[in-house]
């Protein structure tokens, strides 16, 4: 048994290990995929400093662009290189499928640790299957749970589906899990994948398929070709919005915040701190991140565009509202 002066001391000795830890500053190379710009990438940021405890933390971080440039700029990808090589951060933080690829692999089995959110794919999409320095969040769509919202706010009946994708691969992956999840729950068919080159042949398959299919799903809409760059998706979400009758949905606050009707969505601020717990445990606890195995967020939580509800010409019953995120209006009305 302990004598109480062996206890005090041991007691002590934790807080003052606790503290220690605590006062600590650790340099974070955080990159993102996209930009700060985006509300999804903001709240990966502001979930993972929830998430990593509160310890001190020195961020830098790099925008990557890839929604304005495909694969992301390439300056930004050396600029993130080089402030990972001369500042030696102790943990590089990336978010979303493109920083993984372009930064991910170049330090695959490094010394510093690599920890990530929003991850579409499987790390082994990029060869960092087995990647001892590695892990994080994932993100896997709540589809079915989005259906039966969407189901819930339509009064006609919801069988047939398009579903509109952009060129990027990450697609790929979202598309194979909604064809798993559409056979396991049959209560929708997906009768045709729709993926447009350009912002035109994206407006041609809208306006075709209004007659065709009872709801599309508006996931991929940031590679559309206009001009010789990429239309904003904001443009192409109100084009659909005034130019398209069937209800829509997708799985991110994002698109129903720009005009579609609805979304079980996947929270950018639950991936995060998800991925900041992981990182704190690396930092804090110095857990090795081969010890813990990549994981997924689980809670869904319903978005709606009120807006586009009363566009469409459809009331909602007060009880979905009420357990709801609602836009009332379009993100483009003032």
């Amino acid at each position: 048994m302990l004598s109480r002066g062996i206890f005090v001391f041991l007691v002590l000795l934790q807080v003052s290990f606790s503290a220690n830890a605590a006062a600590e500053t650790f340099r974070i190379l955080n990159v993102n995929s996209y930009t700060e710009e985006w509300s999804w990438t903001r709240e990966q940021i502001d979930g993972f400093i929830e998430g990593i405890g509160n310890p001190g933390l020195e961020l830098r971080t790099v925008d990557l662009d890839a929604k304005n440039m495909s694969g992301g700029r390439p300056d930004r990808i050396r600029l993130a290189a080089e402030i990972a090589e001369t500042w030696k951060p102790h943990l590089i933080f990336l978010t979303d499928d493109t920083a993984l690829e372009k930064i991910g692999t170049l330090y695959a089995d490094s010394p510093v640790p690599v920890v990530f959110s929003g991850i579409d794919g499987e790390p082994s999409d990029y060869g960092l299957g087995e990647v001892r320095n590695m892990t994080g969040a994932v993100e896997r769509e709540h589809f079915t749970g989005t259906i039966r919202l969407l189901k819930s706010i339509w009064p006609g009946e919801i069988r047939r589906i398009a579903v509109i994708l952009d060129s990027s691969p990450t697609w790929d992956r979202v598309r194979e899990r909604m064809e798993k999840e559409t056979a396991r729950c049959g209560i929708i068919e997906i009768a045709e994948w729709i993926r447009p080159e350009t912002f035109d042949e994206f407006k041609t398959s809208m306006l075709r398929i209004q007659n065709t299919v009872d709801a599309i799903g508006v996931l991929g809409i940031f590679n559309f070709s206009d001009g010789g760059t990429f239309a904003d998706y904001g443009e192409v979400l109100r084009w659909t919005a005034e130019n398209s009758s069937l209800p829509d949905f997708s799985f991110w606050s994002s698109r129903v915040e720009r005009g579609t009707l609805c979304a079980l969505m996947v929270s950018g601020t639950e991936q995060g701190r998800l991925a900041g717990k992981i990182a704190g445990r690396i930092l804090v606890e110095k857990v090795p991140p081969s010890a813990m195995a990549a994981e997924q967020t689980t809670t869904g939580h319903p978005v709606i565009s009120l807006a586009r509800a009363k566009k469409l010409g459809i009331g909602i019953r007060s009880g979905i509202l009420l357990e709801s995120t609602v836009f009332p209006r379009f993100i483009w009305d003032k």
